[in-house]
């Protein structure tokens, strides 16, 4: 459907609907989702013209002498939210433009969509499928777990199971397709898998999706957090992250003559992703909490390898249905579902374009447990650590021409920016646990 044939589809609907009010969503640099609500009578000049925002107040987007900005809808991503006694209310998606009408380039949107088109010119396309895992807690200064169940556990009377249950319906209600949902190892800890898609696509869903599971939590009285480590003890959540690239209706990384069922463009692929993982990593785990998931012990992907069989490899292959050429996918397990997805995918898509543009080699598969080995085996065997906390992962991210390029110069300066700025915040802290530790000694 066309742009044109678009617009007219929501200002229909919205009028035989009687919705009145149409909320406006963007993302800012750091992946919070930010909104405007207009009425139903602004939204076909919204269309035409976009609405006008002080881009200087949204973090990332522009400086005080150049802050004004048009939010501009994407009526293909039009949807009614489904909130209860909300009335009826919709929501879209946009893009960010100058006055002059050009696309904004600290618009996370538009950087995703401008590493899609360079994917686009080798003749790909770039599909995603992210598995989200989240905390249920009993609220946001009390992160007391409400079970003590683990993997893929049924218990009576569970109420987190109707609690996904009605986070499934709500997002399926908005169409965004939901393909399975269980518990996860940790008390509490739950992951509800989206159906794969495109990057853009996927990204937008994703804003929607970790709204829609606090609404869902606030409705209950609970509080859902993606916080990628709120319990020391027990394993942090995590956004394994599946990508594949196809080529028209093939998929660019399934070769039923190799071995391993993986085309030489998939082998190129890893091998970029493995080479720049420790540039991308403070796109794809942002906050100083990342990094305390980030360790060894609770199959975190800590160490610079890849798998088939092998969960603690960063890359792994998943080997589900080896001979379904549909199904040959990479799965990358450093993400964390706190990241911006528009960014983290612009920096994985472009980590795995490298490799493939500059026929980057794969490395020997990591066979043993890589958490076993001593470090000298690993040296020996030419396996490095991603970053251990967020000050390495930008010092790292300040060297890379390859994040620099994919993010573009005015988002690459302000994340690096504003990161520094939280990593001193939280260096300058006296933790419970030095006050427990040298006070009673020093």
């Amino acid at each position: 459907m066309d742009v044109d044939r678009q617009q007219e589809y929501v200002l229909r609907t919205v009028e035989e609907r009687d919705i009145r009010f149409v909320r406006l969503w963007f993302t800012d640099v750091l992946g919070m989702l930010k909104s405007v609500a207009v009425t139903s009578s602004e939204l076909e000049g919204a269309f035409t013209e976009g609405i006008g925002f002080d881009g200087s107040a949204v973090d990332g987007f522009a400086r005080v002498q150049e802050s004004d900005m048009l939010a501009v809808p994407d009526a293909a991503t039009f949807q009614v939210l489904p909130w209860r006694g909300s009335g009826a209310l919709a929501r879209m998606f946009c893009d960010i433009r100058t006055p002059e009408g050009e696309p904004f380039t600290a618009d996370p949107r538009q950087v995703l969509r401008r590493n899609m088109a360079k994917a686009a010119e080798m003749g790909f396309s770039f599909y995603v499928h992210p598995e989200m895992e989240f905390f249920l807690f009993k609220g946001p200064q009390d992160p007391t777990p409400l079970d003590s169940g683990s993997y893929f556990d049924l218990t009576p009377m569970d109420v987190q199971q109707d609690f996904r249950r009605e986070a499934i319906e709500t997002l399926e209600a908005m169409g965004i397709s939901v393909e399975y949902s269980h518990h996860e190892v940790a008390p509490s800890q739950h992951e509800i898998d989206l159906r794969y898609a495109d990057a853009l696509t996927m990204a937008d869903n994703l804003m929607t999706y970790r709204l829609v599971i606090k609404e869902v939590a606030l409705r209950r009285g609970i509080y859902a957090t993606f916080m990628p480590k709120p319990l020391a003890a027990h394993w942090g959540s995590a956004m394994h992250t599946h990508v594949s690239l196809f080529d028209g209706d093939r998929n660019a990384f399934f070769d039923a003559g190799d071995r391993y069922h993986l085309s030489a463009t998939a082998k190129q692929f890893i091998a970029g992703l493995l080479v720049h993982a420790r540039e991308i990593a403070a796109v794809c785990c942002q906050w100083v909490n990342s990094y305390k998931r980030l360790v060894p012990g609770f199959e975190a992907p800590v160490f610079v390898s890849w798998g088939r069989h092998n969960r603690s490899s960063m890359v792994r292959i998943p080997m589900y249905k080896p001979r379904k050429s549909a199904s040959t996918r990479v799965e990358f397990r450093a993400p964390d579902p706190a990241c911006n997805p528009y960014l983290a995918f612009s920096v994985i898509l472009a980590a795995g374009l490298r490799g493939i543009t500059k026929n980057y080699e794969l490395p020997p598969e990591a066979e043993d447990n890589i958490y076993e080995m001593t470090d000298a085996e690993r040296r020996a065997a030419g396996i490095g650590s991603l970053p251990h906390n967020l000050d390495e992962a930008l010092r790292e991210m300040e060297e890379s021409e390859l994040v620099a390029e994919a993010l573009g110069e005015h988002v690459f300066e302000y994340f690096l920016r504003n990161k520094r700025v939280e990593w001193d915040e939280y260096r300058s802290q006296v933790t419970p646990f030095e006050l427990a530790r040298y006070l009673p000694t020093l």
